[in-house]
């Protein structure tokens, strides 16, 4: 158990939302009933709906329990008591003034933006209006932060006016999961591997994030933002910064998030006939999902008839330092396809020589991080087989973190939620790295809007587009699934 933090108050904006209610405060819940959050911390969940907190209480119970989280009647009704549920629209002022009557400014206060990014401005000038700007005060960004570069700095520029970069928390809850802290304990709590993770060793890495699900209701959403920018600019190149990364000097966040820096920087930039030839942008079709029909994306609610949005990226990355040049680093992001899965594969090299029948192979020695569904760490490797023979066999050695700790797994927004409670900002982005994010992807995005690329259908419940399977036989490879 971690020690119980100081009291708080936190105010959700947004709080009548999806992600407030079946993320958020689930999360809470949860540090809450292990014991990191003191009783006399406060909740205050705001929305523009008239309604009573007890009305907004049982409402979010509900949508806990429909999201299939663990929750006990008693230990919620005891969570209950944090809970306020304020009326509150983002753009009159005067209700801040409310607001801060409301809030213990002797504590520290969070601010959680759970709302669509055009409103951060807005909230952030009428937090400071009112003077809850102070000191003790932090401001949470959600996703997207723009959908571009210079959107994102327009968002980051107002916000720096009224806060400090150390009170702004970039918040990408796939850090704030097991595994990919995890990922940094196998690198850099270990000499096993440090002298292997490097290019003389390690053949390719790939990195891919799919899901089962459509877009479901939320496909005006995915029309102005698409797997490029929903996936790809955030998690994936945050996971591949932390795979990728030097070992840094201690756990101190500026110190961590150089070395992420310097891998952003470092990655090879990409020109238009690199786009046209490593970039894969797909778009799933009419399929089956687990034995069930699904419609395709262009027959979803609030979908353009004719749209080119994409719903599926691969891309081939190059990091251009002395750690990785000439490894190949396979990004993969996309909905509708065949499981959900989050996983990290590093892929070793062969062998120099054999000498079993069967030996080694180009996919003998393989490291496989699963973040999700469940949380795994797998090594593949060659070992003889039983009897009178030399042939050999894969097999491999295998943490599954659910039977090797009986103690219950957080999950990523609760550890970064605690975090930000604590003022540790080690798991959240820096600006400049988001900056040099959006540099990065920005080719894609133009290349794709300037030459007007249509997306390559794939059916829904499959592995994504046949091209990005040829994404990496070009280079005598297969995605980790494809190999028998």
């Amino acid at each position: 158990m971690v020690n119980k933090l100081e009291c708080f108050d936190m105010v959700l904006f947004g709080g009548t939302g999806d992600l407030v209610k079946r993320k958020l405060l689930p999360a809470l819940y949860n540090a809450f009933i292990d014991g990191n959050i003191e009783s006399s911390s406060r909740l205050f969940c705001l929305g523009r709906g008239d309604i009573s907190s007890e009305d907004y209480i049982s409402s979010a119970y509900k949508y806990a329990m429909d999201a299939k989280n663990k929750i006990d009647p008693h230990h919620w009704s005891e969570f209950s008591k944090l809970i306020n549920y304020v009326q509150l629209d983002v753009n009159d002022e005067a209700a801040y003034n409310k607001l801060g009557a409301l809030l213990d400014q002797s504590k520290t206060n969070i601010y959680y933006l759970s709302t669509a990014p055009e409103l951060f401005k807005t909230i952030s000038f009428n937090l400071a209006k009112s003077g809850l700007n102070h000191e003790r005060s932090r401001v949470v960004l959600e996703k997207p932060l723009g959908n571009d570069l210079a959107s994102s700095n327009d968002i980051n520029d107002y916000v720096a006016q009224y806060f400090k970069e150390d009170q702004i928390y970039r918040i990408d809850h796939f850090l704030g999961k097991e595994s990919v802290q995890n990922l940094m304990a196998v690198r850099f709590g270990n000499t096993l591997f440090e002298a292997l993770w490097r290019r003389q060793w390690v053949n390719s890495v790939q990195i891919t994030v799919s899901e089962d699900i459509g877009v479901g209701s939320r496909g005006d959403f995915y029309e102005h933002t698409g797997a490029l920018r929903d996936m790809l600019q955030n998690h994936l190149l945050q996971m591949l910064c932390i795979v990728a990364m030097e070992p840094p000097s201690s756990l101190d966040a500026d110190v961590i998030r150089d070395e992420k820096l310097k891998v952003l920087r470092s990655l090879k930039p990409l020109s238009e006939d690199d786009v046209l030839k490593n970039v894969i942008k797909g778009q799933y079709k009419a399929g089956a999902v687990s034995g069930q029909s699904v419609k395709g994306y262009l027959e979803e609610d609030k979908v353009a008839p004719n749209s080119i949005t994409e719903t599926f990226v691969a891309l081939k990355a190059e990091i251009q330092n002395w750690r990785w040049a000439g490894v190949p680093f396979y990004l993969r992001t996309g909905k509708r396809m065949q499981e959900k899965v989050a996983e990290i594969v590093i892929q070793f090299k062969d062998i120099p020589c054999k000498i079993f029948p069967t030996s080694g192979g180009t996919f003998a020695n393989r490291l496989i991080i699963r973040i999700q569904p469940e949380e795994t760490v797998k090594l593949f490797f060659l070992a003889k087989q039983p009897g009178d023979t030399n042939r050999l066999q894969p097999v491999y050695l295998d943490l599954d973190f659910n039977e090797m700790f009986h103690a219950r797994r957080t999950d990523g927004y609760e550890r970064l939620l605690l975090d930000i409670i604590r003022g540790n900002l080690s798991l959240f982005v820096r600006r400049d790295e988001q900056i040099a994010a959006w540099k990065w992807v920005e080719p894609i995005l133009e290349t794709w809007k300037e030459l007007k690329v249509a997306p390559k259908q794939y059916p829904a419940g499959t592995w994504g587009p046949a091209s990005s399977s040829a994404l990496l036989a070009r280079d005598g490879l297969y995605w980790h699934e494809e190999i028998a």
